[in-house]
């Protein structure tokens, strides 16, 4: 049972609760019409501290067709933060009205603090900062094991920024956990995978490499990434590494003809508009699969589904 815990990282949950996820959410694809009253009178609290579309829409949307109501804010600017209220104050008093929380923000190790200040209101991590977003994973998994079939045996390129990109971060950490998994790190030198995750990996289970081209015909799954400019100091630094790596039809002639491709959104110009058209481009996919995982893990953490 799920029920009342937190999602702070991947590693929350073993195995078996993953997959208890994603087979709940494969019932709700197949049958969403079973599931639009299930948390009717609960209310999710969305603090959003820092921007973002996907995973705002997609969790307050996966509330909504879960027949659940929605409280919260997507800018702290709009709530009593701006006044000088502590984070903890923040945390126990949304706690007195909401069911379940989703965190979203810029410094690293937030949602883990949330905890320290609920007893009874589940707390969903959606993002902090370069660390863990480990939502998205759930995500990038059950896109993975609904359109490749398995969770093992692949070859996984990750390409752009490796160092700042938490959704990197937390799907290398949760596919090292299946077997047979492979991963190339594709990145600049500025902006190679941290060292940290790499020491959780076996040396044979990856490879290093600046060149896209060289590598793309032995992947199975391309997770392309975009250079995030919130992450940078330096203006500068960011117009050298923004286009580092443009993912277009030439490229693509030599990739796998049943690759897939990937990316957490949004892009910049990582992905050409062209690609769009090629049927291994699945990031639109990706998306909606977000959006009925997120539902899935809402119904565990109520305890509404055993």
């Amino acid at each position: 049972m799920l029920k009342g815990k937190h999602f702070i990282e991947p590693h929350d949950f073993d195995l078996n609760e993953l997959d208890s996820i994603f087979r709940l959410a494969d019932k709700i694809i197949a049958n969403p019409n079973e599931y639009l009253d299930i948390c009717k009178g609960k209310l999710l609290a969305s603090l959003f501290f820092e921007p973002s579309t996907r995973t705002r829409f997609s969790f307050e949307s996966a509330m909504l067709r879960l027949g659940g109501q929605i409280i919260g804010f997507d800018d702290p600017g709009n709530s009593s933060t701006a006044k000088g209220e502590s984070f903890g104050d923040t945390i126990q008093t949304v706690g007195c009205y909401a069911d379940i929380a989703i965190i979203r923000h810029p410094k690293e190790g937030t949602a883990k603090l949330a905890t320290k200040y609920t007893e009874d209101m589940p707390i969903i991590n959606a993002g902090d900062g370069g660390h863990q977003h480990p939502t998205q994973t759930l995500t990038d998994l059950l896109t993975i094991r609904n359109l490749k079939g398995s969770l093992s045996n692949h070859v996984v390129g990750l390409c752009g920024d490796l160092k700042f990109g938490r959704t990197v971060h937390s799907i290398v950490k949760a596919l090292n956990r299946y077997s047979n998994v492979k991963f190339i790190f594709i990145s600049p030198e500025e902006l190679t995978i941290p060292q940290y995750i790499k020491e959780e990996l076996s040396n044979t289970s990856y490879t290093e490499t600046s060149n896209l081209e060289n590598v793309i015909d032995q992947v199975d799954i391309l997770y392309m990434t975009r250079v995030q400019r919130e992450r940078f100091v330096s203006e500068f630094e960011y117009q050298r590494l923004k286009d580092y790596y443009i993912l277009d039809k030439e490229k693509l002639q030599r990739a796998k003809k049943d690759m897939i491709i990937m990316h957490p959104l949004p892009r910049v110009n990582e992905i050409a508009k062209e690609v769009d058209r090629d049927k291994r481009a699945v990031y639109f996919k990706q998306a909606k699969f977000g959006m009925y995982v997120r539902m899935a893990l809402i119904i565990k953490l109520l305890g509404l589904e055993g």
